[in-house]
């Protein structure tokens, strides 16, 4: 799973452009150079410009120095302020006579109306009332993860991070007054997921400002500030934390311990909240970028479930085993030869596999990223409640590798057998080769570089580790089974998300299908169920988007028979960023007859 800034931790809306802001020569020269058409080339100046004022995480990470300096607006009043401006947007879209666009411009209008509609529908949904915090915490995580990536080289730099922590405040209160109105109209959390975001808020509210994350680009400054300079901005730093920053935090856990603890409900999912249904149901269509119904979802994930399980017995049968399925996965759960003894081991290991995925990469892609990316531990203090890996984005504009993260807690829960498909999903070829190219692209237009297509996303991890098989990477039975494990547990996500959210299931119903089905270890399928209860649909996108692609792929190769070049087609898929999946299948079907159009070699 990739880590996006910008998630619910610190909310900003994907809104549409306001003609009101400015527009510089060189963003009207970029989206000239970006729209044969003149209407569209000012839409997409307008959006663009729009995008960097609202969003200055994102902003700042394609090397906006100006946005670094900024924080967004969470609040509900900016999100309400926001409809009449998106609603004039795209009125301006739909001016525009789409059948008359070339390719390149058809696609940009297209997707900018999907993401306009998106985001007009959300806004009725008031999603911060349950968005504003998880059983990964509240935006205290988020902001730390901020910290984590900003690097300070200059005394600009300094003054910008400084600037920011003076404007986290809001963002604490902006998500509270989120969680208070889910309070106050029923869509809340449930008790579980208040829990596990306590055992994460609390010790945050104790931190001291020697342990505080939000210091940490402090404590490497530059010699070529003057040591003077560095103890005032220090100084600076430090009283924005404590004046300004850990009165929130303490606020934040008072709220959640005294006031949301003994009114969230033992009910699950959203079925059991006031217009829970609809909202659940444009949660999923959303994050499969489809039209599918929950239900349709949740029948997908019944077949592939009975589909992958007869490849893990082949699997299973091929390690030498002659028991039954369930003593094959207690074997599995238990035995010290598939699980590291130290921290340090478990990280050495996840390199290794790292640098040889590395060595795969050329044979399948044609194209590769200029941002490299390492591997890192997830962080001690957010440890207990994190997923077992994630992808942490970079930005070459500002010196920051991609993170691949892996947890180094609990050991016994590891497998190692399940190693080699979480560093393809995460590092390459998956999220880091995905999105540094995406952050990359240098032909699309700019909201393309930072837009979160999940399905696309997720989906593309999923497939990644299905290339592993291609690369030759799984080198024995145990690693063959835990990609499909991975692979399984991505099917009973599409069973328990939508049992949980549409069906109304308990808790043991949702837990069945991964203990049965899958070699995963307790501890992570229990950590995997509270994200899925509170992050609703979010872990409906990932098989959905993988079924995707995986058909594109057979449809590419049966139509293209000898032709089919699998470099030329991940460069195709790739290159121009993600889209939603009607969208790609349209841009793959050009690109499938552009191939037989071409010249043979």
């Amino acid at each position: 799973m990739k880590r996006v800034i910008t998630a619910c931790a610190i909310a900003v809306l994907a809104a549409a452009a306001a003609p009101a802001f400015a527009n510089p020569a060189w963003v009207q020269a970029e989206a000239a150079r970006n729209a044969e058409n003149p209407a569209l080339a000012s839409v997409l100046a307008d959006y663009e410009a729009y995008l960097r004022a609202v969003d200055p995480i994102n902003a700042g990470m394609e090397g906006d120095r100006a946005a670094l300096s900024r924080m967004p607006d969470s609040s509900r009043a900016f999100e309400v302020a926001q409809e009449p401006v998106l609603r004039g947007f795209a009125d301006r879209l739909a001016a525009i006579d789409a059948a008359g666009l070339g390719d390149d411009d058809r696609l940009n209008h297209s997707f900018l109306t999907y993401v306009l509609q998106r985001s007009l529908a959300r806004i009725p949904l008031d999603t911060g009332r349950i968005d504003a915090f998880n059983s990964e915490g509240g935006p205290g995580q988020g902001l730390a993860y901020l910290a984590g990536v900003t690097r300070i080289v200059t005394t600009a730099d300094a003054e910008a991070w400084i600037a920011r922590l003076e404007a986290m405040p809001k963002i604490y209160a902006d998500q509270l007054a989120g969680a208070h109105r889910g309070l106050d109209t029923g869509l809340v959390q449930p008790r579980s997921i208040v829990e596990n975001a306590l055992t994460l808020i609390e010790p945050e509210a104790a931190l001291v400002l020697e342990a505080d994350p939000l210091l940490k680009p402090f404590a490497a400054l530059p010699a070529s500030i003057p040591a003077a300079q560095q103890a005032a901005l220090r100084e600076r730093a430090a009283r924005a934390v404590a004046d300004g920053i850990m009165p929130q935090r303490r606020e934040w856990a008072r709220f959640l311990r005294e006031d949301y603890l003994p009114r969230a409900p033992q009910t699950l999912g959203l079925v059991h909240r006031p217009g829970g249904r609809d909202l659940y149901a444009f949660l999923v269509h959303g994050f499969t970028t489809t039209d599918m119904t929950p239900d349709d979802v949740h029948a997908i994930g019944l077949q592939e479930v009975a589909r992958i399980r007869g490849r893990m017995n082949a699997e299973m049968q091929a390690a030498g085993w002659t028991g039954d399925f369930a003593s094959f996965l207690t074997f599995l759960r238990t035995d010290p030869q598939f699980y590291a003894t130290t921290r340090e081991q478990l990280l050495e290991k996840a390199s290794e596999m790292a640098k040889r995925a590395d060595d795969g990469m050329p044979a399948l892609f044609g194209t590769l990223p200029r941002l490299p990316y390492g591997v890192r531990p997830v962080p001690r203090e957010i440890e207990a409640n994190y997923t077992t890996g994630r992808y942490n984005q970079g930005s070459l504009e500002n010196g920051v590798a991609g993170g691949y993260m892996v947890n180094t807690s609990s050991l016994n829960q590891r497998g190692l057998y399940e190693l080699p498909a979480l560093t393809l999903h995460e590092g390459v070829p998956g999220h880091h080769h995905q999105i540094a190219l995406q952050q990359e692209a240098e032909d699309g237009p700019y909201f393309r570089k930072s837009v979160d297509v999940t399905a696309f996303t997720e989906g593309w991890g999923l497939y990644a580790e299905f290339l592993g098989e291609e690369m030759g990477f799984y080198r024995t039975p145990y690693e063959r089974f835990g990609r499909l494990s991975y692979e399984m547990w991505r099917a009973c996500r599409l069973v328990s998300d939508t049992g949980l959210h549409w069906l109304g299931w308990d808790l043991e119903q949702a837990r069945a299908c991964f203990r049965d089905n899958s070699a995963l270890a307790p501890l992570n399928i229990e950590t995997e169920l509270q994200r899925y209860i509170g992050w609703p649909g979010q872990a409906t996108a990932y098989k959905i988007g993988e079924i995707r692609l995986r058909a594109i792929r057979t449809r590419a190769e049966a139509e293209l028979g000898d032709r089919f070049d699998i470099r030329r087609f991940h460069d195709a898929l790739l290159v121009d960023g993600p889209l939603p999946m009607a969208l790609l299948d349209a841009r793959m079907d050009r690109w499938i007859a552009e191939e037989k159009a071409r010249p043979a070699d």
